[in-house]
């Protein structure tokens, strides 16, 4: 039976890499790799530098592929990310098929958690569900970005007794939801972020947390945004991508 790995290998750092994550990694046979392209090379790079750090005396292989691009402009969110999954889930499945001999192991590299705003998990779950490549799979945790942005701003996610809401941009153009007082936000264009400009609230926000590039920013939301969209603006010419996420608190009543 081949064996499937998706492992989460932390939010940029490579000393985010769990010791489970390492003994996974010292596992696998072949590596898949959706590369995104010239501007994302870097992304590529990290993970061939925790390959050579943490892999020791195993031999392995690093299989790439073009990744699909998803249709931003899908008249329906939903149905145009379900199309994108059904397109990766082809090419892993067929990189499963071919690349992976049975009783070999396989592995996925994730950014941050593989639970957390990702799509590897429910892609490899619908090749499951299909039914034409036989493996196994498992599922590595990760150091997310969330943990990451609250140990640099050397903060506390939650209140004391009180929950953490996890949401994303999109979600945030009609205001915080009732009740909610922090929020941990991620894949925001920066259109939630000016959506709540206006409202009491502290921002910690992180851009290429754990990495090299790491910017941070913290203060009240309305002092801040401006300064935070001039830097989400000349961080993403600079790379041509950009990958921030940011914790709203609102004020004490």
């Amino acid at each position: 039976m081949k064996t499937l790995l998706i492992i989460g290998i932390g939010a940029g750092n490579p000393d985010y890499v769990t010791m489970q994550a390492v003994k996974a990694l010292n596992a696998v046979d072949v590596f898949f790799v959706l590369d995104k392209g010239e501007a994302k090379d870097d992304l590529v790079k990290l993970r061939t530098t925790i390959c050579e750090r943490f892999i020791t005396g195993h031999p392995y292989r690093i299989v790439e592929a073009a990744s699909p691009v998803r249709d931003a402009g899908a008249p329906d969110y939903k149905s145009g990310v379900l199309s994108w999954h059904g397109e990766k889930a082809e090419i892993f499945s067929r990189l499963i098929a071919t690349e992976l001999q049975d009783g070999e192991v396989g592995g996925i590299l994730v950014w941050g958690d593989p639970s957390l705003y990702d799509s590897t998990i429910r892609v490899i779950q619908s090749i499951v569900a299909e039914g034409k490549v036989a493996f196994d799979y498992e599922v590595i945790p990760g150091i997310t970005s969330v943990q990451a942005l609250a140990a640099q701003h050397k903060i506390a996610l939650n209140a004391i007794g009180e929950p953490v809401h996890i949401t994303t941009g999109r979600k945030l153009l009609d205001g915080l939801p009732q009740g909610v007082d922090t929020a941990v936000v991620m894949l925001d264009n920066g259109s939630g972020l000016r959506a709540l400009a206006d409202q009491d609230v502290d921002i910690h926000w992180g851009a290429y947390l754990g990495t090299p590039d790491e910017v941070l920013v913290s203060g009240k939301l309305a002092e801040c945004v401006d300064e935070i969209e001039r830097v989400r603006a000349e961080e993403r010419a600079r790379k041509g991508w950009i990958m921030d996420t940011y914790l709203l608190r609102r004020a004490p009543r």
